[in-house]
């Protein structure tokens, strides 16, 4: 297990960088199952000019939600990732974070880029799809605190560090761009967060966008995998309407697409999550998708 510690506080009177953020978020596809033992060597080194700041994940109700601190971006941000706020605590796992990160900075060699990242496995769009959290805004029991107010608490935290990169110049940081992977617990065996997933969504990332102070940022939205060939083999019931839903919210929205990368993906045993290849496939399209977008959004 890797260790990382906070960076030192800004010195504001000497310039710094600019960076360009994303934000990235949603459930266990977005947290990540790939095997850093299992990628190109190549991928392990990442780009010095990235950064991360990975929210903690906790349940609803818990303390502790989103804190999190910047660092140099390594492999490590994925399932069993863990941090307190000033520690960072690197996994055996990644996912699409690493290779999306590799990609931009592959397109842009002088641009400086920033990750904010937040997800946690099992969560629905609305209380009650599963038992391990709500992004519903409106969800207010179990203290009052949910993914989405742990997801606000890390952008409003990242945005509010004034160095970044630990050089001891204050930075800034300029939103660039959201990444939503999620849906499989809204498709799992609730028909009424299946067909109104398109709605939840578009709430959802207006409120996110709003947080990060831009209505029309770009917003690349992955397709979640159909779990079966039949009714009877499907372990999330209603996957193809999920699916569906994610096709309408990008078509109502001018600065929204979608990446289909999932179709060609094989999953583990558990039916959930993908292989550490997949997730390599999956940053890198997430990565092109974006920049398209942000040339069409522009």
């Amino acid at each position: 297990m890797q260790i990382e510690t906070t960076a030192a506080q800004a010195d504001v009177g000497n310039p710094g960088h600019v960076y360009e953020l994303y934000f990235l978020g949603g459930q266990s596809n977005m947290e990540g199952f790939g095997y850093v033992a299992e990628i190109d060597p190549a991928l392990r080194s990442t780009p010095d000019n990235v950064v991360i700041y990975h929210g903690k994940s906790v349940e609803d109700g818990k303390d502790g939600g989103g804190a999190g601190l910047w660092a140099p971006l390594k492999p490590g941000h994925g399932l069993g990732f863990d941090t307190d706020g000033t520690t960072n605590m690197l996994s055996d796992r990644f996912g699409p974070e690493l290779t999306f990160a590799h990609s931009m900075s592959a397109a842009a060699p002088t641009a400086r880029i920033a990750i904010v990242k937040f997800s946690r496995g099992g969560t629905g769009l609305i209380d009650g799809v599963s038992g391990f959290g709500s992004w519903d805004p409106d969800y207010t029991d179990a203290n009052g605190r949910n993914q989405y107010d742990n997801a606000l608490t890390a952008i409003s935290e990242a945005l509010r560090t004034r160095d970044v990169d630990g050089d001891g110049h204050a930075d800034r940081l300029v939103p660039a761009g959201i990444v939503w992977m999620q849906g499989e617990a809204d498709a799992f065996d609730n028909q009424p967060a299946a067909v109104n997933y398109a709605a939840n969504l578009a709430r959802l990332i207006s409120l996110f966008r709003a947080a990060l102070g831009d209505d029309d940022l770009p917003v690349v939205i992955g397709r979640i995998k159909d779990s079966g060939d039949t009714e009877e083999t499907r372990v999330m019931t209603y996957s193809p309407v999920v699916r569906a839903q994610q096709k309408a919210f990008v078509e109502g929205d001018r600065c929204a697409t979608l990446v289909t990368a999932s179709d060609n993906f094989g999953f583990l045993p558990d039916g959930w999550h993908y292989r550490s290849q997949d997730y390599v496939t999956l940053g890198r399209e997430f990565a092109a998708a974006m920049r398209e977008l942000q040339t069409q959004c522009g």
